[in-house]
């Protein structure tokens, strides 16, 4: 966002909160984040949350496919969605002066759709061709066999999108149920970014969003109540290669971090970073592919949880290389996590990171989803400004307890060649 966003935070007459961002851009953003995803589906039913995002957009006691498709596009506006492992976000972007068709599009499509069988059926297929094309991507299906591996026995563990047999046990009812069970008041933010003011927001968002239902006024059809998220048990590290008969190999290493309220988050964060950010300087791309031309790609990311995290690092080189890349990585996490990083090193990494933030930050898009899964969970969004005073006041202590969930010995590994 250019200007500084101005946030403010009310709630509805159903007890639906809502956060307005007020920006000087022509182009308005409104949506819903929904704190239910992958790691919800009912029991049997892996990849029904996913399932339920595609298919709100296929009919609603109000609208066909075809009217909810062209709703905000007829206007220049698009209309998006994505799942992921505790969330689901139905969106649009559209140009100034929509948003209150956007927010009635938005409330009946959450509230109000009926999933038609044909509609159902026709969309199966299209998640199962999704499906086989994840399968066709050794770099991609491995995070999702690692995932299963080291959540194993969590709702964590399986792919968000399901699997073919699970798919055939979606029918309009199970839909619907699964829209009664999470998508309510006190599981729902509704959001709103661009240049209009607060009050017309609030007035407009009460008209179609107070129509989202309250917790616990239905239970759905079935019966199926509200899953309760356990966290998920620490399993034993893995070490484990399957042989595809692929010419390129696909390894992941990775270990549980603290969770998305741990206040050693940014550390864990920067400190990834650090090893194997976006920047072509991070130790793994220096070490792995500038000097010694190991591999073509390598990166490190971190997935933050509300109850747990997880940490990946990955990398694809020739089959022969897998061992070398290993003991590479493994030298650079051991250091880390044996030896403190000096102060003007740790400035250096601090410069970098604020920099890439505000980058990144340009991207509005980004900077507004961000936005409505801070205010989802942690009810409020940090300023640019909070944002920098936690940054800076990382110590080299802190990097080093946060080295400490990445040493070698902590790490779980898959490998597909």
């Amino acid at each position: 966002m250019a200007m500084p966003p101005v946030i403010t935070y009310f709630e509805l007459s159903n007890g639906l909160r809502c956060v307005h961002c007020l920006t000087g851009a022509a182009g308005e953003y409104c949506g819903v984040s929904v704190d239910a995803g992958s790691r919800d589906d009912f029991p049997g039913m892996d990849g029904l949350a996913h399932f339920v995002e595609h298919t709100i957009f296929k009919g609603t006691t109000h609208r066909r496919s075809w009217h909810i498709i062209n709703r905000m596009e007829s206007c220049g506006g698009e209309l998006n969605a994505y799942t992921t492992k505790e969330s689901t976000v139905v969106y649009s972007v559209f140009p100034y002066g929509n948003f209150a068709r956007a927010a009635e599009l938005i409330s009946d499509l959450v509230c109000n759709s009926v999933f038609p069988q044909k509609e159902i059926d026709r969309e199966r297929e299209v998640v199962a061709d999704e499906i086989s094309s994840y399968l066709d991507m050794p770099s991609e299906a491995v995070f999702d066999d690692f995932e299963d591996l080291i959540f194993a026995g969590s709702p964590l563990g399986h792919n968000i999108l399901g699997n073919e047999e699970s798919l055939g046990k979606f029918t309009p009812e199970v839909c619907r149920d699964y829209l009664t069970a999470y998508y309510n008041n006190k599981r729902m933010v509704m959001f709103y970014a661009g240049p209009m003011p607060s009050e017309k927001v609030r007035r407009v968002a009460e008209r179609y969003f107070a129509s989202v239902p309250v917790a616990g006024a239905a239970m759905p059809v079935s019966g199926i109540d509200v899953l309760k998220r356990g966290k998920p048990s620490v399993r034993p590290c893995f070490d484990e290669i399957r042989d595809l008969g692929i010419h390129q190999a696909h390894t992941v290493m990775g270990a549980r971090i603290p969770d998305m309220f741990s206040p050693e988050r940014h550390a864990v964060a920067m400190l990834v970073n650090m090893l194997g950010g976006p920047g072509m300087n991070s130790l793994l791309n220096v070490a792995l592919r500038e000097k010694r031309g190991l591999v073509y790609s390598v990166d490190a990311s971190t997935s933050l949880l509300t109850d747990t995290g997880l940490f990946t690092l990955y990398f694809g080189c020739d089959a022969d290389d897998v061992e070398r890349c290993r003991d590479v990585v493994s030298g650079i996490l051991s250091d880390l996590a044996s030896h403190p990083i000096s102060n003007v090193r740790l400035d250096k990494v601090k410069r970098q990171y604020l920099g890439q933030i505000a980058v990144a930050s340009d991207n509005r898009e980004n900077a507004v989803l961000s936005m409505a899964r801070s205010v989802l969970y942690h009810g409020a969004v940090v300023s640019p400004s909070e944002r920098t005073e936690i940054i800076k006041s990382i110590t080299p202590d802190d990097m080093l307890r946060a080295a400490s969930y990445l040493a070698p010995e902590r790490l779980s590994v898959l490998t597909f060649r």
